[in-house]
């Protein structure tokens, strides 16, 4: 731990001293009058901030000058080598570089509590080094352990190939510090055998809490990361309980409105808050690992059913002001990298298209009208006979989009062989009988209009309740065929 703890101290040197030089170019006439350069003057406008850059010493190679200064001046020297120092700057100069161009907010220094929790060389030739079957760090000798199984073969594979460098981690499992090795590998990784690859494309529509698919043999329609809801009421329990023992251990820092003081405070916390601290902790943890484990399981399904996905372009950014909770615990976003990079490793890719130009969620393929749908409005029910569920209707066309628009002959063609599947997976999705079936997938509906028990009535698209919204939400108990 000393190695890291020089790694920390390293990096908020390196931060603090790249935040000083920012704050000194952008105080600077001349970045106010390179602000002022129009943006169509693209070449200029990039001259005259690398200009400043190099002036005010604000760059990588600068920033990692400094740092290796910094470790020849001081105990650091004896703990950390040259590259795993320059990367140590690099990784704080990077965190700076965001901030100024607006894609991260203003960095942090590391505490004690929230430790530097990797170390990373440049090469496998120096510093930390991976030798046969162990890491080695300046005379340091650490023996991994190895999946003795190999299930897959996987292991076997990796070790086979060039390693590019090292990284050194540590993780927080149930209140004990492990430590694991991380090899950077050159090439691709190995698909294992069990998770097979479809063919053709395939039409994705993804919500913050639902997810749809259709392709040319499957189509699927069910809740996205179905596990992490239930982690989160937990974790909302806890932070309630730590909440009421910070006021009841602190009462002087809150107005009798129970608002927190403006300014400093001494916060003072029980042996429970700490206890319940750790355990928030390990519950955030356990569920990052289960939102990673959702998302890989969903995103080998889906490779079986094609390897070309496409999908509106939607703003995450924007749901996050109306469903922060769910974009926070489910992360979409993180979800469709992912595809793309399973995608893209078995010769296929994610392709994204506008919503203003397809607007699915509006359109009918058979007799091309246009409405705009309310939100609560699960069903499309058009008055041509079309009646489907509202996601897997809109994963539908989106398979049938071609550049930035919809191929309305394509979707005439393919709807006769995929209405089938979408009405299955309809079904599967309402009357599975596994529980509360979310109110966003809509009453399972026959293509007569129908709901469950065999009436002929022709359904509604909407019926406003007394407070003007949808009628009711949808129960569990959903009558089926």
């Amino acid at each position: 731990m000393a190695r890291f703890e020089a790694a920390r101290q390293l990096y908020n040197a390196c931060l603090g001293e790249a935040l000083r030089r920012l704050d000194r170019m952008r105080s600077s006439r001349d970045w106010q009058a390179a602000q002022q350069i129009p943006r169509e003057q693209k070449q200029a406008r990039r001259a005259a901030f690398d200009g400043l850059q190099q002036r005010f010493g604000f760059s990588a190679h600068a920033i990692e000058a400094y740092g290796t200064a910094c470790k020849n001046a001081c105990w650091i020297g004896d703990h950390l080598d040259a590259h795993v120092t320059q990367k140590t700057a690099l990784r704080a100069f990077n965190a700076v570089e965001q901030y100024r161009l607006g894609k991260r907010g203003r960095p942090r220094f590391k505490g004690r509590i929230k430790a530097l929790q990797s170390v990373e060389g440049k090469s496998n030739a120096a510093g930390i080094r991976w030798r046969g079957d162990r890491v080695e760090w300046k005379g340091v000798v650490l023996r991994p352990l190895f999946d003795r199984k190999d299930k897959h073969g996987v292991q076997t594979f990796a070790l086979q190939c060039r390693v590019k460098y090292v990284r050194l981690v540590w993780r927080q499992l149930r209140g004990r510090r492990r430590w694991y090795v991380q090899l950077v590998l050159e090439g691709r990784p190995k698909w294992k055998d069990k998770h097979p690859i479809g063919e053709g494309d395939v039409g994705l529509d993804i919500g913050p809490s639902t997810i749809a698919a259709v392709g040319e043999e499957e189509a699927l329609l069910e809740p996205f990361c179905p596990s992490v809801e239930y982690l989160g009421r937990k974790i909302r329990r806890i932070q309630r309980a730590m909440d009421r023992s910070r006021r009841a251990t602190n009462p002087d820092n809150y107005h009798p409105d129970g608002t927190v003081k403006k300014g400093p405070q001494r916060w003072v916390h029980s042996h429970g808050y700490l206890r319940l601290q750790a355990e928030l902790r390990e519950l955030q943890r356990r569920m990052a690992e289960a939102r990673k484990t959702e998302h890989g399981r969903l995103a080998n399904r889906l490779m079986a059913m094609g390897r070309v996905f496409k999908t509106e372009a939607v703003s995450i950014r924007a749901w996050q002001k109306r469903f922060g909770r769910s974009i926070r615990d489910r992360a979409p976003s993180l979800f469709l990298n992912r595809l793309n990079r399973k995608a893209e490793s078995a010769g296929g890719r994610l392709e994204t298209f506008p919503t203003r130009t397809t607007r699915l969620s509006q359109v009918c393929h058979h007799c091309g009208s246009v409405e705009k749908k309310p939100l609560s409005q699960r069903i499309h029910a058009c008055g041509c006979g079309v009646v489907m569920q509202r996601d897997l209707y809109s994963a539908f066309l989106a398979r049938c989009v071609e550049g930035e628009a919809l191929h309305v002959g394509l979707a005439r063609e393919r709807w006769p062989g995929a209405e089938p599947l979408l009405r299955a997976a309809w079904r599967r999705a309402t009357c599975d009988g596994k529980g509360k079936v979310p109110a966003t997938f809509g009453a399972f509906r026959r293509q007569s209009g129908s709901s469950g028990e065999g009436g002929t009535a022709k359904p509604k698209a909407f019926m406003p309740g007394r407070d003007g919204r949808e009628a009711a939400a949808v129960s569990a108990r959903t009558p089926c065929l």
